[in-house]
C-alpha cells in the first residue's frame, strides 16, 4: 500500500473501528483479490466487531497499491458511504468536509454450519497482533509500597494509594485478574515474581506487572533501574522480568508480558529546555509533589548466578516483554500527594479513552506527550518512556463491541 494511503487508514482508524462493518464487506475483499481466504478467516475469528474492525484494517495496511481504491469501491458497494467520503477525501479526491461516521446498528450474523457459512474459528495467534481474548486475559500483579521503614531513610510515599486503585480498576476492566500487593521488602518481591511465574499461564494470553514505589539507577544489560522494598535494598528491574522469560516461565512464551514502573530512574531533576509556544500546551502545577527516589546507587545490583538463559532457541531472550518507566533513566519521577503519580494518573486516562480502538504502542506515546507537558513547582519535567521488545501489535479487551 502506498504510505499516503497507509496514513489515511491510520488517521482515521477510530472512526473505522468504531462505524466499519466487516461482515459486509468481507466478501467483497475477496472476490477483489484484496484478501485471501485465510485473511478472510483471520478477521472472522475476531470476537467483537470493533476487534473485527481493527483486524480487518491492518491487514489491509499490509497489502499492495491497488488495496486502497480497491477498498472504497467495496464500501459504497456496501452502502457504508460515509466511510468511503471520509477515506476519499482524505485521499485529496474531494474537498475537505466534516463526514459524520455513525455507527451502524446491524448485528453481526451468528455464522452456522445449515446457513452455509463457514463456522468462526477458535482466535488464533496472528502475525500482525497479539492473540488477547481469554478470559481472564491474564494475572496482573501490583505491588503497592507506601509505607517505608525509618531505617531505609526512604520517605512514605503518599498519594500511591490513589495510583493503586485507579490502576486494579483499570485493569480488572480490561479482564484481567488483579493481585494487589502492599508494602513488600526486598525478599518478598523476589518471592512474589517467583510464585506468579511459577503458576501455569497456559489458559491466559498476558501477564502484567505493576510496580508503585521508590526507584533508584542501576545499570544492566537490557532493563536499567530498580526498585526498593520497604526495607531499603533494590531489586533490579532486569532481574524482575527474568523470572518470566523462557527458561524460568515457559507457559508465557510468546506471549506479552509488560512491566509498568513508577518510580525514580535516579535522583537527577530535570527543568527542560525552551521550546517555541506552539509546542507547550497549559500544564499541571502541583503544591504536593514529591519524588520516588533516593541518590543513585553505589552497588553493583546484577543478577544472581542462578538466573540461566532463555530456554527457548527460536526467540531471543528479551522477545515479548515491554518495560514502560515512569521517567527517563537518572532522572525523578514526580508523585502527587493528592491526586496520584503524573505517569500513572495518564497512563489510566489514555487506557480509558484509547483501549478500544488504538494499540499499546501507540498509548504509550500518548502518556509521554501528556506528562511531558506537566511541571512540578513550575519549573521540572518528566518525560516517561519505555523498552520495546514486543513482537507484535496489542490490543487490549475492551468492554466495547
Amino acid at each position: 500500500m502506498e504510505a499516503k494511503h497507509r496514513q489515511i487508514l491510520q488517521r482515521h482508524r477510530r472512526d473505522l473501528v468504531t462505524a466499519l462493518n466487516p461482515a459486509d464487506i468481507c466478501d467483497g475483499l475477496l472476490s477483489k483479490g484484496v484478501f485471501t481466504q485465510d485473511m478472510i478467516d483471520e478477521i472472522q475469528s475476531k470476537i467483537t466487531r470493533r476487534d473485527q474492525a481493527r483486524q480487518l484494517v491492518i491487514s489491509l495496511e499490509m497489502r499492495g497499491s491497488q488495496v486502497f481504491p480497491a477498498f472504497l469501491e467495496c464500501l459504497r458497494e456496501t452502502s457504508q458511504h460515509d466511510l468511503a467520503e471520509l477515506l476519499q477525501c482524505g485521499d485529496g479526491a474531494c474537498l475537505p468536509t466534516s463526514v459524520p461516521v455513525q455507527p451502524s446498528l446491524i448485528p453481526l450474523p451468528v455464522p452456522s454450519e445449515t446457513q452455509g457459512v463457514r463456522p468462526t474459528r477458535t482466535r488464533r495467534d496472528s502475525i500482525q497482533c497479539y492473540k488477547m481474548d481469554a478470559s481472564p486475559c491474564g494475572i496482573c500483579l501490583i505491588i503497592n509500597n507506601v509505607d517505608f521503614d525509618p531505617a531505609s531513610d526512604l520517605k512514605d510515599r503518599k498519594g500511591s494509594n490513589i495510583d493503586c486503585d485507579k490502576l486494579e480498576k483499570r485493569f480488572k476492566a480490561l479482564n484481567f485478574e488483579v493481585i494487589v500487593k502492599r508494602n513488600l521488602k526486598y525478599k518478598l518481591i523476589r518471592q512474589e515474581m517467583a510464585f506468579i511465574a511459577k503458576r501455569d499461564h497456559s489458559a491466559y494470553d498476558c501477564c502484567v506487572v505493576i510496580i508503585l514505589s521508590h526507584g533508584t539507577e542501576a545499570n544492566n544489560n537490557c532493563f536499567p533501574g530498580a526498585v526498593h522494598g520497604v526495607d531499603g535494598p533494590s531489586v533490579p528491574v532486569q532481574l524482575i522480568t527474568s523470572y518470566f522469560n523462557g527458561q524460568n516461565c515457559p507457559s508465557l512464551q510468546g506471549k506479552p508480558k509488560l512491566f509498568f514502573i513508577q518510580a525514580c530512574g535516579g535522583d537527577e531533576k530535570d527543568t527542560g529546555f525552551e521550546v517555541s509556544p506552539d509546542e507547550v500546551e497549559p500544564s499541571l502545577v502541583g503544591i504536593d509533589d514529591q519524588m520516588d527516589a533516593i541518590p543513585i546507587s553505589s552497588s553493583s545490583d546484577s543478577l544472581s548466578t542462578s538466573d540461566e538463559l532463555d530456554a527457548r532457541a527460536t526467540l531471543p531472550t528479551p522477545s515479548d516483554i515491554l518495560v514502560s518507566y515512569s521517567t527517563f533513566p537518572g532522572y525523578v519521577s514526580w508523585r502527587d500527594t493528592q491526586a496520584g503519580s503524573w505517569y500513572v494518573k495518564n497512563l489510566d486516562r489514555v487506557l480509558e479513552e484509547n483501549a478500544a480502538t488504538d494499540d499499546l504502542g501507540t498509548m504509550l506515546l500518548m502518556v509521554n506527550h501528556a506528562v511531558s507537558q506537566i511541571s512540578a513547582k513550575g519549573l521540572y519535567k518528566q518525560m516517561p518512556g519505555s523498552l520495546n521488545f514486543l513482537r507484535k501489535l496489542l490490543y487490549f479487551q475492551s468492554s466495547q463491541s
